[in-house]
């Protein structure tokens, strides 16, 4: 069984979400003792946006050193998430989305043909994948508070990584970690219990 796993914070050890998906990689780690995890810091290793020239290359355009070592990147991160069973993201809320190094990654794991088909209308090709989303949040941003309006950073995650096929979809959510140390905390605690009870 392979797990990738993913990070996109820029605060280094500071970080709710690298907290909660080292947490979460430990656990599948624990139950499955042969598990193979490749890990991905995207604020460490950034994938570049996509550009036209990407998208031309893909039609066959001839490549600079530039952009071929850019369009391999990317290729390598298609690879290693087509070959996961299991995919953990740590995802913090930045200006009410995501990351854009997140948002980067996604782009280049969103290939026709490879992760959708489009043909009679979109269909997801990665269906089989489990997926956990370790979420921070400075506020409190879920579905029914007043400032539940202003996510779009797990709906976005929700509706790009279904696109993609992905049902089995689980969020592990510490938000209000900005309200204080107390809150912090208690956000902490709270999703560590959730992460000791996922799913195997």
């Amino acid at each position: 069984m392979k797990l990738l796993h993913v990070d996109s914070s820029i605060l280094g050890q500071g970080s709710v979400s690298r907290d909660l998906s080292a947490e979460v990689v430990a656990t599948f780690r624990g139950r499955h003792p042969g598990l193979a995890v490749t890990r991905l810091d995207l604020a460490a290793t950034s994938i570049g946006d996509l550009t036209a020239a990407h998208l031309t290359a893909a039609q066959g355009a001839p490549l600079d050193d530039a952009l071929k070592s850019d369009v391999t990147m990317g290729q390598v991160a298609l690879e290693e998430f087509l070959a996961a069973d299991i995919v953990v993201i740590g995802a913090p809320m930045y200006n009410l989305g995501v990351p854009s190094q997140l948002k980067a990654w996604i782009d280049r794991i969103s290939i026709a043909g490879k992760t959708f088909c489009g043909e009679h209308g979109p269909v997801g090709l990665c269906g089989a994948k489990k997926l956990v989303i370790a979420s921070s949040r400075g506020g409190v941003d879920s579905e029914g508070s007043p400032a539940g309006l202003f996510d779009h950073q797990e709906t976005y995650l929700k509706a790009a990584l279904g696109f993609l096929g992905i049902t089995d979809i689980t969020f592990i959510r510490a938000e209000g970690v900005a309200i204080g140390p107390e809150a912090r905390g208690a956000a902490l605690a709270a999703a560590k219990k959730e992460t000791a009870a996922l799913a195997a």
